[in-house]
């Protein structure tokens, strides 16, 4: 007796798989905090004592992404060096009996399969975004920008895998800000979609005028990208700045329907601005069991024996 026939079930398309792979791009020159800048990498500036980019990479790892391309360049080795193993420093901190504190050096190598390679010209977030292409594939991956910290607490990437899992195609991370925030960001044109959170992104645009603004929802640096922005990025023209921006290659998958948005409400930390970045290294400090008691009973003795001409002369230079 012949057993029936059974066709194997049809494979499932690149495309529509679960994603496993992040990119960081980390080529930027820094130039908003030099000189400290000049030989060392900005994502390598510490917050308390980690750099800024392992964040990045532990928040990339948190979601179940334990693939990470950091897209870099010739003058960041010491990213390279901070996610390798170091053999003599290890071995002096296990000779002394420092488990703590050889856990802290070892944890940098041990969160996923980190790879590198360089940008060999800066032309921007889409063109490195572009470089990921030969080792992204044909495979939905997520980018996440080394300037955007995302609170520990917050699960807005689990969140963006999983609209993308619903939905397909690619998803942006949205944020509201003052409308006279927004020429500092790319500019989402959405619409809903009937499910709380979560957007259609109709169209963007690349650091807006205000009065030009389609909304005040702005694009924060984490995406989920369908492989098919490779293609666009490809043919998208040099824009805003001279540089290739991603924000226009999404504008083309928009127009298809193809993009969506979950809005985030949480704790984000700018690390590109030195004021937000000094803000984010006292905030994150003070949370610290280790730290925060103490640095905290001094910041507020520090803070009451300011004169108070000092501080109304800040909030003017501010408003200025």
């Amino acid at each position: 007796m012949i057993a029936p026939h059974s066709s194997s079930p049809s494979p499932v398309p690149a495309s529509a798989r679960p994603v496993r792979k992040a990119v960081v791009p980390a080529a930027g020159l820094g130039t908003r905090f030099l000189p400290a800048t000049k030989a060392t990498p900005k994502e390598m500036l510490p917050v308390v004592d980690k750099p800024a980019i392992q964040y990045v990479v532990e928040e990339a790892a948190k979601a179940g992404l334990d693939d990470i391309l950091m897209v870099t360049g010739r003058h960041k080795r010491a990213i390279e060096d901070h996610f390798d193993h170091a053999f003599e420093l290890e071995q002096a901190l296990a000779a002394k009996g420092d488990t703590v504190r050889l856990d802290a050096v070892r944890d940098p190598a041990r969160l996923a399969d980190i790879h590198h390679i360089r940008q060999g010209d800066p032309l921007g977030l889409g063109h490195a975004v572009l470089c990921a292409r030969h080792h992204v594939g044909d495979q939905p991956f997520a980018v996440l920008l080394g300037d955007d910290l995302i609170d520990a607490r917050e699960t807005l990437l689990s969140r963006m895998l999983d609209v993308r899992d619903r939905y397909q195609g690619s998803v942006v991370a949205l944020m509201e800000v003052d409308p006279s925030q927004v020429h500092l960001y790319g500019c989402a044109a959405v619409e809903a979609t009937g499910e709380d959170g979560v957007v259609r992104v109709t169209g963007l645009v690349e650091k807006p005028a205000p009065e030009h603004a389609p909304s005040n929802y702005a694009v924060i640096g984490r995406y989920v990208l369908d492989p098919r922005v490779f293609d666009v990025l490809e043919r998208t023209a040099p824009g805003r700045g001279g540089e290739i921006q991603l924000t226009d290659a999404l504008q083309e998958l928009a127009a298809g329907g193809t993009v969506h948005g979950v809005i985030f409400d949480g704790l984000r930390y700018d690390t590109g601005d030195k004021g937000d970045y000094l803000r984010t290294v006292v905030r994150l400090a003070c949370e610290r069991p280790d730290l925060g008691p103490e640095f905290t009973a001094w910041l507020r003795e520090f803070v009451a024996a300011l004169p108070e001409e000092e501080g109304a002369g800040q909030e003017e230079s501010r408003a200025a």
